[in-house]
């Protein structure tokens, strides 16, 4: 296995990772990507995770509610694109993220594509999603949780085409459907969890203050 601090130097830097945030958060009453996590808005939350990872390039996509969600990440050292089509559903934003990196200088050889919402979603899976495309040889890594294969997920360049070709809802989880015999997957139970209405929020956030109570007494008898 290639080591990601030697990726992150050399092969790496042609691996991108793209971060959908353009939904209008309809079933949350409210643009998710503002809400609060760990004290960072969600958007910032990806974000961060997404440049301490090897990936880079680190794009944005925005769309809805763009106005008020980009001044959360403006100071960041990313790329934003604005998908004034985010209406038409997750595969315009797709495609959007991909027609930007197909206007890059540099040469991209794979993308990771991720969402928002997921908030256990940390640098190390993307890391993983790396290593095991390098270790592999699958041009599709995909996460593995609730009996499925989803995002986070890569794709070699020779996929570009398939997902930006994409239509209305559909999203990455499609093409690798449409692929399986070219999938290795990694495992993230966590990946099951994304955060879609107010329930799912309050569930998070209780979820949360567990865990970092358990901390609190861990650390209090050591």
């Amino acid at each position: 296995m290639v080591s990601t601090t030697d990726q992150k130097e050399t092969e790496t830097s042609s691996i991108a990772i793209i971060i959908l945030a353009a939904g209008a958060s309809t079933r949350m009453g409210t643009p998710k990507q503002l809400l609060l996590y760990q004290g960072r808005s969600f958007v910032h939350h990806i974000t961060e995770i997404a440049i301490a990872s090897v990936c880079q390039p680190a794009i944005v996509v925005l769309g809805a509610n763009a106005e008020q969600i980009s001044p959360q990440i403006k100071q960041l050292p990313i790329k934003v694109v604005k998908n004034l089509d985010w209406a038409c559903g997750m595969s315009a934003s797709i495609k959007s993220g991909i027609e930007l990196l197909n206007n890059l200088p540099q040469k991209i050889e794979a993308v990771v594509i991720t969402l928002c919402d997921q908030p256990f979603v940390s640098s190390q899976i993307l890391n993983r999603l790396v290593d095991a495309y390098y270790s592999s040889k699958k041009p599709i890594i995909a996460c593995e949780y609730g009996e499925t294969l989803g995002v986070p997920a890569l794709f070699s360049q020779r996929f570009f085409s398939e997902l930006a070709a994409l239509k209305e809802t559909s999203g990455a989880k499609k093409v690798i459907n449409n692929n399986l015999d070219e999938v290795f997957s990694i495992p993230f139970p966590l990946g099951s969890i994304d955060i879609d209405t107010p329930k799912d929020y309050e569930q998070l956030l209780l979820m949360t203050r567990a865990a970092d109570k358990v901390q609190v007494n861990r650390k209090s008898l050591s």
